[in-house]
């Protein structure tokens, strides 16, 4: 823990651990946007582990290049590693004999690997590894997943964010419509795609590691045991952080299973955030279906002098049944949000190409006033608040250790405006300035290149209605998830029942 304990530790204010497992110290942290950054970077950091990493993840595909776009030049280095995910596992346990590789993935996603072609190869040359062990988590109730992506090296380097080293992640942050490289293992291309995660080192990097040590042994494993104090860490060469000798809190969302306790860390967390916020919210996530967020916001926008709510959305989920779940949530709750935010301060955006194609968001981020940030695995979805295992880190400005952090939160504000409507980063400020806030700024400033755009409106029917209305696919917890399905009389009420809509 931090601060050591014959010191003392920073004042305590009332409310600020609600939502927070535990706060530790963390000697540099970073913000990494997009998988072409990321897939780089753990590739680097993963070459530096001398005694275990552990990959936590909803999915992994072997097949993925994490290498994609170094250039020709890595070709005649001596120590260049695989590119593929797959080989490049087992390339580092034969570089270092004294290095354990742990891999925990969702189980449902298991019935995948049959139609990945050379993944069962890679699955076997991991099998036949003694220092590689992989494990599928099916340590939850029926229709609940294993949705964390973590990874933790040598106990003081971890990763913590919403990027799975899988299939249909890596772009850049430009999400060119055009970039070649953009494509799946078997030469499918795919639609830009936008994602963050951050980089963690020091004791917050361990709390991480027992927390998947943890969750490795509720999924059946071994015992592992912490490390040894490692000296060094796994942060890559050259890579500036952002945030320097800070605390980080971690929350998370576990549902109930066998003798492990229900967590519900983060609804803590984003509900607290949301009520705190004095001017203004600016959050970017892969789904808006939670009833208990919506309501929250519906009563901020209920204040005379509600806050500014900018939150980037996908245009639509990925797949149909999550359009189905989704989707069909989230216009139900713009639709009785929108009937009592009276000075306009609520908008969803879908982000742009510069040929005005969708970039599907699965960021998970929220920025309160620049004083607060959350990034991790969790949406805004009634399956993150409940059901799903998530993790995610929490920096807050607010406290004494953290003095100064808002200048840095600031800063990545401005740098993710200012890639979704196409200009330069030290212009969001000015700009904002000039038209007051950001949704004024969103809608007169010129956009020629990349563009937000106002969530279009959804005609539903009355079955979309419904399966919204009741959270037939996106329950609240486990007890619920079949309850419509067999005719069955919710516990709760329906989507909708503290949002009053007016006559």
């Amino acid at each position: 823990m931090w601060p050591p304990e014959d010191e003392p530790g920073p004042a305590d204010t009332e409310g600020e651990d609600r939502g927070i497992w535990r706060y530790e110290h963390c000697t540099r942290a970073r913000l990494v946007i997009d998988a072409a950054d990321y897939f780089l970077l753990i590739q680097e950091a993963m070459m530096k582990a001398r005694r275990r990493i552990m990959l936590i993840g909803w999915d992994f595909d072997t097949r993925i290049a994490l290498g994609r776009g170094r250039g020709w030049l890595n070709i005649f280095k001596r120590d260049r590693p695989p590119r593929r995910l797959g080989a490049f596992i087992v390339w580092l346990t034969k570089r270092n004999p004294d290095l354990k590789i742990r891999v925990l993935k969702w189980n449902f996603a298991a019935f995948k690997m049959f139609f990945r072609g050379s993944m069962i190869v890679d699955m076997w040359r991991w099998f036949k590894n003694k220092r590689i062990t992989f494990k599928f988590d099916s340590a939850h109730p029926m229709g609940c997943s294993h949705h964390q992506k973590i990874v933790v090296i040598d106990d003081r380097f971890a990763v913590c964010g919403g990027i799975d080293m899988t299939a249909d992640r890596w772009d850049t942050r430009d999400h060119s419509e055009i970039q070649r490289l953009r494509r799946a293992p078997g030469g499918r291309r795919y639609m830009p795609w936008h994602d963050l995660t951050m980089l963690v080192e020091g004791e917050v990097a361990g709390a991480l590691d027992e927390l998947g040590r943890s969750r490795w042994q509720i999924a059946g494993g071994e015992d592992i045991g912490a490390l040894p104090h490692q000296p060094e860490s796994a942060w890559p060469d050259g890579l500036e952080p952002q945030f320097t000798d800070i605390e980080i809190g971690i929350a998370r969302t576990r549902a109930e299973w066998k003798d492990n306790a229900p967590i519900s860390e983060i609804e803590t967390l984003f509900l607290d955030m949301i009520r705190k916020a004095k001017h203004f919210i600016y959050a970017e996530n892969q789904y808006f279906a939670s009833r208990k967020i919506a309501e929250v916001i519906a009563e901020r926008m209920s204040e005379p002098d509600p806050p500014e709510i900018v939150l980037l959305n996908p245009l639509f989920a990925d797949g149909w049944l999550e359009q189905e779940a989704m989707d069909t949530a989230r216009a139900r709750l713009v639709e009785v949000i929108g009937k009592v935010d009276h000075k306009k301060r609520f908008r969803i955006y879908n982000p742009l190409t510069e040929g005005g194609n969708p970039i599907y968001v699965h960021a998970k981020l929220t920025i309160v006033d620049d004083m607060m940030l959350k990034i991790g695995s969790a949406n805004m979805n009634n399956r993150s608040l409940g059901l799903d295992s998530e993790c995610d880190l929490f920096i807050d400005a607010n406290r004494p250790a953290n003095a100064g952090c808002d200048k840095q939160i600031r800063s990545i504000r401005h740098s993710l405006l200012a890639e979704h409507i196409g200009v330069e980063p030290d212009e969001i400020e000015g700009l904002i300035q000039r038209y007051g806030s950001m949704h004024e700024m969103i809608a007169q400033h010129p956009q020629p290149r990349r563009r937000l755009q106002v969530l279009p409106e959804r005609e539903m029917n009355d079955l979309e209605k419904r399966m919204a209305d009741e959270e037939w696919l996106d329950p609240e917890d486990p007890d619920s998830f079949f309850e419509p399905i067999v005719g069955a009389k919710s516990k709760r009420a329906a989507l909708f029942r503290k949002l009053h809509r007016p006559k």
